[in-house]
């Protein structure tokens, strides 16, 4: 697997979630901007739990990652959402903050609200700060 194809890779990801763009990020903070489409819903409009917990969970990550730079990666090792309200199709805007960061483990938090401000889920998680170009070095050989 070339570096190419990681970077490929993410922004697949990207548009997979539905990223409309960063709209912070910085100083143990993030906020991320999508949009829920109908192809993401289930009955009656909602949206599927997975894609709540993914916009979460891209927050949290991209909060450790302002904050420990480029050369880091974080790995979720456990990750909790509370669903509080259905997300439906249109923007939504994921937040992630540091709680606490050691050397290796971050605690983060983050919610995901409506375009009104409603606060549609919450989550928690703790993350392992892994040096990135030995994560890199994983994903190629297990594609080899």
């Amino acid at each position: 697997m070339s570096d190419d194809r990681i970077g490929d890779n993410a922004q697949e990801l990207h548009n997979t979630l539905g990223q409309v763009r960063i709209v912070e990020m910085g100083g143990g903070r993030a906020v991320i901007e999508y949009l829920a489409g109908p192809h993401m819903c289930h009955s009656g409009g909602v949206v599927q739990g997975g894609f709540v917990c993914g916009w979460i969970d891209a927050a949290m990550a991209h909060a450790v990652m302002g904050e420990a730079g480029a050369e880091v990666t974080p790995m979720s090792l456990e990750l909790k959402v509370s669903f509080f309200a259905p997300a439906g199709p249109g923007p939504v805007f994921a937040e992630g903050w540091i709680e606490r960061r050691g050397k290796s483990t971050a605690f983060v938090e983050g919610q995901l609200k409506n375009a009104a401000g409603q606060v549609l889920a919450k989550g928690s998680s703790t993350i392992r700060l892994m040096p990135r170009a030995q994560v890199e070095a994983r994903a190629r050989a297990s594609a080899e």
